[in-house]
């Protein structure tokens, strides 16, 4: 076979690669067709692209460079609650970038703890509990996990100050507020920037003078300022693109693309090829680089770069008929899976399931079961040898 991306598992997607859009003229492809009824007229305040038929907001770096976002932020101070996963790449991008941000991290949770003084966290100047950065700040990131965010909400909601904002990077709180009980006052700002990749990727392509694509959106409105707060926090911690969304299609697109081809489907789909292959005769090796090896490092990338047509227009005719034939049937075989699964989502069955398992006191003893499992798998034991052959590994 050939080479490629897995587009839908390294998160950060570059805009000119999957919206097909020409930089000289954002508001049409590049072959020239415009958007139905597109009148090119720009909004005062963000662009319209046109992404596949649909007209979408996007607010760029050219519109907000970080001078206009650390004016609007100026008077401010960020907390940054919880130094887990979000937490350390924003809390870093936004201090580097000139904000004045403190950390909120529970002494209790030596990891991050540990983690926030080694990152140069001052306990009692910068770095204090959850309620006291609340207490302080004039905008909150609850960046804790979102069981985190249930078990900690009650210590956080008495110190929220009217006229403050709250900042989530993932809806599933809001969107959930039955299951989860967080539900915000109403004389604050409720705001959302969601990096499209993890925080360890937000985190290297800001140090790599790189944006991640973020998208946002304004749940409550109480200060008459929560658009711009959103906007010059997303551009703070290192956003290139922002697309406009909202908590519940932020959080539904979000778990459905986890569970699915993000992870989810794709460890699944490798692994049943691997198995084939395997009980064919195929060795480990051979099995591993025809399923995980050749796709990560060679066809993926390059399927990011220049899209699935121009993958297949330069591959192998063999490859090239075989992809174009058999595509259509794990397309088959596979939406009704997609639709049961969105519809998991949207009803809250995933939620609720996510809430019960990472609230149990032996999550972590149970998620390190589970992970063993696949690390001492046959197929991943293979990889590790595999990944180590790598010449820039010798």
């Amino acid at each position: 076979m050939n080479r490629g991306l897995l587009l839908f598992a390294i998160g950060p997607v570059f805009l000119p690669f999957w919206a097909g859009i020409c930089y000289n003229n954002p508001l049409t492809w590049v072959t020239g067709r415009e958007c139905p009824g597109n009148s090119q007229e720009k909004e005062e305040r963000m662009k319209k692209i046109c992404i596949g038929d649909v007209e979408e907001h996007v607010v760029d770096r050219a519109e907000w460079p970080l001078e206009k976002a650390r004016e609007v932020m100026k008077n401010e101070t960020i907390a940054i609650l919880g130094y887990g996963v979000q937490g350390p790449a924003q809390a870093l991008n936004l201090r580097d970038n000139g904000f004045n941000v403190i950390l909120g991290q529970s002494k209790e949770s030596k990891r991050g703890w540990d983690k926030a003084l080694a990152d140069g966290w001052k306990p009692g100047e910068t770095l204090f509990s959850i309620p006291e950065a609340t207490e302080r700040a004039t905008v909150t990131q609850f960046l804790l996990s979102d069981a985190g965010q249930k078990a900690c909400w009650p210590e956080v909601k008495p110190h929220l100050k009217e006229g403050d904002a709250l900042y989530f990077s993932h809806g599933f709180s809001i969107a959930f507020k039955e299951l989860t009980g967080v539900i915000p006052p109403p004389n604050i700002d409720v705001i959302l920037v969601a990096p499209k990749g993890s925080g360890t990727t937000v985190r290297r392509h800001f140090l790599e003078g790189r944006g991640i694509n973020s998208s946002y959106a304004v749940f409550q409105d109480f200060t008459g300022r929560a658009l711009e707060r959103t906007i010059a926090l997303g551009i703070g911690i290192g956003s290139g693109y922002l697309f406009e969304t909202t908590f519940e299609k932020e959080v539904y697109s979000d778990l459905t693309g986890e569970r699915g081809v993000l992870m989810g489907a794709i460890y699944g789909l490798w692994l049943a090829q691997y198995d084939v292959l395997r009980s064919n005769g195929h060795s480990p090796s051979e099995a591993f680089n025809e399923t995980v090896e050749e796709a990560t490092q060679s066809l993926y990338p390059l399927i990011g770069e220049n899209g699935m047509d121009w993958m297949y227009a330069n591959c192998s005719t063999t490859a090239q008929r075989g992809a174009l034939d058999w595509f259509k049937r794990f397309y088959e075989a596979s939406k009704p899976v997609f639709e049961q699964l969105y519809e998991s989502v949207k009803t809250g069955k995933e939620a609720q399931r996510t809430i019960d398992a990472n609230s149990r006191p032996d999550y972590r003893e149970q998620l390190d079961k589970e992970l063993a499992e696949i690390r001492d798998s046959e197929m991943w034991r293979a990889g590790a040898v595999v990944r180590s052959l790598r010449p820039e590994r010798q």
